[in-house]
């Protein structure tokens, strides 16, 4: 346990920022789990960067893992009162922490590819919700309404009602998985379970409680889509 919440404003660099389990959301004001906040530390050039890893060098602060509470951080200028430092939140900071929250997720799915816990391609993924060995499910959110209503019906038909609680990531364009995955054309993917799967679902998470997204049903269209030829 902390000594107090003022004593938990700014860490004091890598060591004592990896062994934390809470710290002080300086924008709440409340102690949380550390898990439930993104680090943030000072640049070389003086602008404020996210340290999803909790790895960068320097004195840090933390702030709740959402859009709002980082970018009420950057309007009261919370992170130089925090750190005592003469530096800058660019004012596209949210944005800028979802995208490298993005990064991550799909860095940590090419693992999950190279450990061979993911198939590939439309008919894949139906073989392997067949086979009753799907972790997780992942569509491209341009892909095809009729593509997402099929494989919708196939989970249904396999898992029953268990269907309802397997990931459905639709977080993704096809071109963001081809890039991911090493392939081209890849809009529907099927996890297997294994910790690099696990792994990459967990960054997913996260991605999705910061953007405050629970993410589309299956058989449900995200974005306007674009018909485009399948790895099978």
């Amino acid at each position: 346990m902390l000594a107090s919440a003022e004593e938990a404003a700014a860490d004091e660099g890598v060591r004592e920022a990896g062994a934390a389990l809470q710290r002080l959301c300086i924008v709440a004001r409340q102690v949380k789990p550390t898990q439930e906040l993104i680090r943030f530390v000072a640049g070389p050039d003086g602008t404020v960067v996210a340290d999803l890893k909790r790895k960068l060098p320097g004195r840090g602060v933390w702030v709740t893992a959402d859009r709002s509470s980082i970018g009420e951080a950057v309007r009261r200028n919370l992170f130089a009162r925090a750190l005592k430092a003469d530096m800058k939140a660019p004012p596209d900071l949210p944005d800028r922490v979802a995208q490298l929250m993005q990064r991550h997720a799909l860095d940590a799915l090419a693992i999950a590819n190279k450990a061979g816990q993911v198939k590939i391609g439309f008919a894949k993924v139906e073989a392997t919700i067949e086979s009753g060995e799907l972790a997780g499910l992942i569509t491209a959110s341009d892909a095809s309404l009729e593509g997402r209503r099929k494989l919708a019906g196939t989970v249904r038909r396999r898992y029953g009602d268990d269907g309802e609680r397997l990931p459905i990531v639709c977080s993704f364009t096809s071109q963001q998985l081809d890039l991911a995955l090493g392939r081209s054309n890849v809009v529907h993917a099927a996890l297997l379970a294994g910790s690099a799967s696990q792994g990459f679902l967990d960054r997913w998470r996260r991605l999705e409680r910061f953007l405050d997204s629970p993410g589309p049903s299956l058989d449900e269209r995200k974005t306007p889509t674009r018909d485009r030829a399948d790895q099978r």
